[in-house]
């Protein structure tokens, strides 16, 4: 009751890439699709790094489509070519945001940013936002190369005017001009370290000064922050983060992993904090076609040196983003007069089961999907309580326009306060969860 099994291997020529063509990227240079490749011309075929090229190249976020094709060289056998085929989108996105409540009506953003400048890869970003109570200007570029072994510099300037929204001159003639405002200008350098494939660090310094003007319905915390360390601050920011992303698309993913950490340190100047935040999102296929998302943030702050946590240093929940169905960055403490304080404490957790739309197949480009989310905001002296915790879910329409990624959600808050304020439909051009 015994065999023996003799196993002869006839081993064949090894086989090697010969040549890389690239085709379909009528505006991206080449080497930005070359330069994420693992698999190199002249070396041995290897499957498991060319599919790791192939999903380097599609989470850059530039193409809707990206394959890569094997053809063997006639005449030799032991010689292959591959042909990545892509399929370009639009990377220049106007971001426009909007929402409808029966307070504001309807509110409005604008951005406009570029993320494949005349197709070199480097991303140019300018945002800008004149609502009534918010006024942003953001200049950003990002160069992803900015050396040859793939360490990216990013500089940023800004300059914003903010005016938290009150319930106390909700409806009121009041002129803007009269209202107190928190006006911050900076600007910061940061540099990002390939350590593997799917790791990168950060790492980089800023300077930011915060005025504190004083008006009409100014919250009475923001009034002791100016008595006991003046109406402006001035801080040094340094900034120490890490990246991990094992997505298969930056566009529309339906497997992988992204993992974000986020840490300011203001040693110097007037305002002295720390300041961490991390994003965790998992997605899970359940079919070829349905996915199930993950979303989970945290984030925390602390003054240092005696000094209390600066208010206008805090995190900010409601509407997309975080809780969708209540008003924007309306979640957390408030003052004696109405106005949204944010808080030094944050927890976000959202859940998706997103599928193609009914008679798209399996296009990547339009997809609707249902949500849960869970958050809030907690201040400084305050514990984070899962009482306090705010809840909705909905309904959503996703789609990869012309115009950059838009999402569309209906929410009912299935968890609130009586006084919270709801926003039921939101909208947004270029934004995610």
């Amino acid at each position: 009751n015994r065999v023996h099994f003799v196993l002869r291997a006839d081993p064949s020529r090894r086989a090697y890439v010969r040549r890389i063509n690239v085709s379909g990227n009528e505006r991206t240079r080449d080497e930005v699709l070359r330069r994420e490749f693992r698999q190199y011309e002249s070396s041995w075929y290897d499957g498991d790094k060319i599919k790791l090229s192939r999903d380097r190249v599609d989470r850059l976020g530039y193409f809707t489509e990206v394959d890569v094709e094997t053809q063997e060289v006639p005449g030799s056998p032991d010689q292959v070519d591959l042909v990545v085929n892509v399929k370009e989108k639009p990377t220049g996105s106007i971001q426009l945001g909007a929402g409808f409540s029966s307070a504001e009506k309807v509110t409005l953003s604008f951005g406009i940013k570029q993320e494949n400048v005349f197709g070199s890869g480097n991303y140019l970003g300018l945002d800008v936002n004149t609502s009534k109570y918010n006024r942003n200007l953001v200049v950003s570029t990002t160069d992803p190369y900015f050396t040859q072994d793939g360490i990216s510099r990013t500089v940023d300037l800004y300059y914003r005017t903010s005016r938290p929204y009150s319930y106390y001159y909700d409806g009121v003639s009041v002129d803007t001009n009269d209202l107190y405002k928190i006006v911050s200008k900076g600007g910061a350098i940061k540099f990002g370290v390939p350590f593997s494939e799917i790791d990168t660090v950060f790492f980089g310094l800023g300077i930011e000064q915060t005025d504190i003007k004083q008006g009409l319905y100014m919250p009475a915390a923001y009034q002791d922050y100016i008595n006991k360390f003046g109406a402006t601050s001035t801080s040094f920011p340094l900034t120490l983060g890490w990246s991990r992303d094992s997505r298969d698309s930056a566009l529309a993913p339906n497997s992988g992993r992204y993992q974000r950490f986020n840490a300011d340190w203001s040693a110097a100047g007037d305002a002295r904090y720390i300041r961490g935040n991390y994003q965790y999102q998992q997605y899970v296929p359940l079919t070829k076609s349905i996915t199930f998302a993950f979303n989970g943030e945290l984030g925390w702050g602390k003054g240092m040196n005696g000094r209390p946590y600066p208010l206008f240093k805090n995190f900010y929940s409601g509407g997309l983003g975080s809780v969708r169905g209540f008003d924007q960055g309306s979640l957390g403490p408030r003052d004696s007069t109405g106005s949204y304080l944010g808080g030094s404490k944050k927890i976000t957790l959202n859940a998706e089961f997103i599928a193609p739309f009914p008679g798209a197949g399996n296009d990547k480009t339009l997809r609707w999907f249902t949500f849960v989310d869970v958050g809030n905001v907690f201040g400084d002296d305050e514990k984070v309580s899962a009482s306090e915790l705010r809840a909705s879910a909905g309904l959503g329409l996703s789609w990869i326009s012309p115009l950059g990624p838009l999402r569309l959600a209906w929410a009912n808050p299935i968890r609130k306060k009586p006084e919270d304020r709801l926003q039921k439909i939101q909208f947004q051009i270029g934004t995610s969860f």
